[in-house]
């Protein structure tokens, strides 16, 4: 998924002193592991510090540098919004290479705590110059609303550029893709500048389900929920308060994207605000010849003139929501059912139809991957999908699934083999490509989501369904490649 911050720190860095070295601690945070076995020594350079982020601030110097912005941006750091960030650039009241070194400015003070950066781009000040003086000289018209703004990528998003694209795994660190992935592309043809690449859980989770902590990998450690240090960084969005937007299945391109399932995968924004979620998502869907089949049959439906046309404060009344109970509160304490039920109150007085305790007749079986077949399907093309994609790489020291288990067999330490293991992935390499069992698994899976949450819909004539546990409702949404949206419960 795309990450985007919008806060900032310093509008008076234009100038920055010679930049610290940072790039080591985001590759190996502990600093204590040795190099990876095996690794020839282009790959060992790329372990080693290659890159400086812009001197660090004091306390004081910093809350000068953040009340300064939020003068400029005429609110909070924290609440900046994309629009907001247009206004200041169009008022000559801040520039993208100021905005690019506030960021960085706030990185440097946050990420030793949070652990959420991997790495810095290189070339992002080149690129915040660019779109300067593209905005100076009216060069670049009409400009979109993400020009000049910084744009920070998941470590599973290919970029042409000095960044590393890994998973969250060593054994990718120094590959080359050779390439911008196709959300990428996008995201550069309207003058985004590319920030840097964020953590994730390494592999996706999928090195080995039930063991790897959620928001662990070997790069980068343990990264921490923003609000509670305690709490679980599960998921990109739920648990961190930030709007994220699933996209139906082929809206925007995967190409660049390391892959688990081509029936499944789906690239869509993450933001801090509902609009700036919509403003990310306009410009990276439509049709890209790299995932030609996918982005081909959904391009039809992408409505001209975007999707912020169709934000609207009184767009709620009217609208037929069901809401789905079973399982989905199970596991939530009092408080947050709580919420969930201010919620569903707010959106009866803002004048919507509420269809209250559905019952999805099937949802026992599509929760639980083991019983409905999508773990089994899920192995089978992990394995030929990751395999396929190694295989593209320009410079790359694995090329299959089984050099990346090798990999984490000869270097223990450096994955932390022994506390997380790898079974998942070893149990994809033993499957078999995609034969008739796996084409039934499929068969079944697109049934169980038409009789499903689709038939349900359909016969009430609903807008959209709710749940308020969005970990459930993402494997609804990936097994039926349907669009999820989730947004902050406050």
């Amino acid at each position: 998924m795309l990450a985007i911050l919008v806060y900032a720190t310093d509008p008076d860095t234009t100038n920055p002193a010679a930049l610290t070295d940072l790039f080591e601690s985001f590759t190996n945070p502990d600093n204590k592991h040795p190099l990876p076995v095996g690794l020839p020594s282009r790959i060992i350079k790329a372990s080693k510090p290659i890159l400086r982020v812009a001197e660090h601030t004091s306390s004081a110097g910093f809350a000068s540098m953040k009340s300064q912005t939020e003068e400029k941006l005429g609110n909070c750091i924290e609440e900046a919004t994309i629009e907001s960030i247009q206004r200041a650039f169009a008022e000559d009241k801040l520039t993208s290479l100021q905005l690019v070194d506030l960021y960085l400015n706030r990185i440097q003070n946050l990420n030793p705590v949070l652990r959420s950066v991997l790495e810095i781009n290189p070339h992002a000040r080149v690129q915040a110059e660019e779109a300067d003086r593209q905005r100076r000289s009216n060069s670049h018209h009409p400009r979109s609303f993400l020009h000049g703004v910084p744009v920070l990528l998941k470590d599973t998003i290919a970029t042409d550029d000095k960044m590393n694209t890994t998973v969250g795994s060593y054994a990718l660190l120094g590959s080359v893709v050779g390439w911008d992935a196709g959300v990428v592309e996008k995201l550069r043809n309207v003058g985004a500048v590319i920030l840097g690449k964020v953590i994730l859980t390494e592999w996706y989770y999928f090195r080995a389900l039930g063991k790897t902590p959620n928001g662990w990998c070997a790069r980068g450690g343990q990264a921490q929920n923003p609000y509670f240090a305690r709490a679980d960084p599960c998921g990109s969005t739920d648990y961190n308060s930030v709007v994220g937007l699933k996209p139906t299945v082929g809206l925007t391109c995967r190409a660049g994207v390391v892959p688990i399932s081509s029936r499944q995968d789906a690239i869509g924004p993450m933001a801090r605000t509902v609009v700036d979620a919509v403003h990310l998502l306009n410009a990276i869907v439509g049709f890209d010849p790299r995932d030609s089949e996918a982005t081909s049959e959904t391009a039809q439906f992408i409505h001209d003139g975007g999707y912020k046309q169709f934000l609207s404060e009184d767009g709620i009344i009217g609208k037929r929501l069901g809401v789905v109970r079973h399982l989905f509160l199970n596991t939530l304490n009092r408080s947050t059912v709580s919420t969930f039920e201010n919620h569903l109150e707010l959106l009866r007085a803002r004048g919507a139809s509420m269809i209250d305790d559905l019952n999805i007749p099937n949802i026992d079986i599509i929760s639980d991957s083991i019983r409905s077949g999508e773990l089994m399907l899920l192995q089978s093309e992990f394995k030929s999908s990751v395999n396929e994609y190694l295989k593209e790489l320009a410079i790359s020291f694995v090329r299959s699934l089984a050099d990346i288990i090798d990999f984490n067999q000869n270097n223990p330490e450096l994955e932390k083999l022994e506390e997380y293991g790898q079974q998942t992935l070893i149990e994809s390499k033993r499957t078999n490509g995609i034969g008739e069992k796996e084409r039934k698994a499929a068969e079944y899976l697109e049934k169980l989501s038409w009789d499903g949450f689709e038939k349900k819909m359909k016969a009430y004539k609903l807008d959209a369904l709710m749940t308020p546990n969005i970990s459930l409702a993402m494997t609804v949404l990936a097994i039926g490649g349907y669009p999820g949206f989730g947004t902050q419960a406050n």
